[in-house]
């Protein structure tokens, strides 16, 4: 099985990871303590669920050395497509009787896609030889 072919099974599941969270009704589960250093538990769960969407979706490209800008591109285009499925995700929540659509989601879904994207963007650089090695 080739990498990217790995990735992209991975994304897929990943994206249905974050559907059930999002939409399914959790209602038999105990409640989480309400913050952890201040910050709200949700807020930290919403972070580190958007997190990895960047990394997991640039490693599904057959990616081969590209040059700084073209990477950058895609990295920012990553950022985008996840911050509109963020708000795509808040928005359907709106709409279920048992979710609330909370605009303080979306910003914590959207720092954790931002510093996926670093983070993406620092690993791509830094684990693909250059082209002229």
């Amino acid at each position: 099985m080739r990498r990217t072919t790995l990735f992209r099974l991975l994304t897929l599941l990943y994206l249905a990871a974050v559907a059930v969270l999002c939409f399914a009704k959790f209602s038999s589960l105990s409640s989480v303590p309400g913050s952890f250093l201040g910050i709200p538990t949700d807020k930290i769960v919403h972070f580190f669920m958007f997190l990895p969407f960047p990394v997991l979706a640039l490693l599904s490209f057959e990616l081969k050395k590209p040059h700084l800008f073209k990477l950058v591109l895609i990295v920012v285009l990553l950022f985008i497509t996840g911050c509109l499925l963020a708000w795509a995700t808040e928005y359907v929540q709106g709409l279920l009787p048992y979710r609330d659509m909370d605009p303080k989601d979306f910003r914590a879904d959207s720092l954790g896609l931002f510093i996926g994207s670093i983070a993406s963007f620092l690993v791509f650089v830094f684990t693909v030889k250059k082209a002229n090695a």
